[in-house]
């Protein structure tokens, strides 16, 4: 119930009222999982938007792969993380080389859910790409029927930029894409997923990415 009413009292307003939103291929958004949302990061709103775009029926499967060092670095974001975003926490540095930081991940696909993941790995500068990192891969190649929805945001990057505590109005664009499926080569599913990613931009007509 506490995330129902986060969600419809203050995520929806803000991103619906207070930013403003213009959506394309919503068609793509997937209703049941397993399914892997996939997009660039450059700010703290980023997974609010994302989670924003699910019906209220949908969205108690959806659940972000969050950064353990930030989302779990106290006990009220922990508490956040867990019973209102239900994330998935993913170590960026291992401490135990034996563990396994996709294995939550695998866990929740294979239970049918919806997870955000950002393969950048963290928020970059604003209206920038970085690096897409291999984690992307690694997790689609052990539950390989699960299709992966490129979506590119724009806009976010003003509005709560890495660093900042300011949240400044910009309007956003949300561009979602076709899915994306395994093909058996993590270097080449990647090169599929970027080309798309700036495919999705392009459509925008927003400037290209450094």
């Amino acid at each position: 119930m506490l995330r129902f009413l986060f969600f419809a009292l203050i995520v929806h307003p803000i991103v619906r009222v207070i930013l403003g939103w213009n959506v394309r291929g919503r068609e793509h958004l997937p209703q049941s999982g397993p399914a892997i949302i996939a997009a660039n990061h450059n700010s703290h709103m980023d997974t609010m938007m994302l989670m924003a775009l699910f019906p209220f029926a949908v969205l108690p499967k959806v659940r972000p792969v969050a950064a353990a060092d930030y989302w779990l670095s106290s006990p009220t974001l922990t508490w956040f993380s867990y019973n209102i975003l239900r994330a998935i926490p993913i170590e960026r540095e291992r401490q135990d080389k034996n563990s396994d930081p996709l294995a939550s991940s695998v866990a929740a696909l294979e239970a049918g859910d919806i997870l955000i993941f950002f393969p950048e790995g963290s928020r970059g500068e604003p209206e920038q790409l970085s690096t897409f990192k291999a984690g992307l891969a690694l997790l689609v190649e052990r539950v390989p029927d699960t299709p992966v929805i490129p979506i590119f945001l724009h806009g976010l990057g003003k509005t709560w930029p890495k660093g900042t505590g300011l949240f400044v109005p910009f309007f956003c664009h949300v561009i979602i894409g076709e899915p994306l499926r395994w093909a058996g080569q993590r270097r080449e599913f990647m090169k599929r997923f970027k080309a798309q990613m700036h495919q999705l931009a392009a459509q925008g007509n927003f400037p290209p990415w450094q």
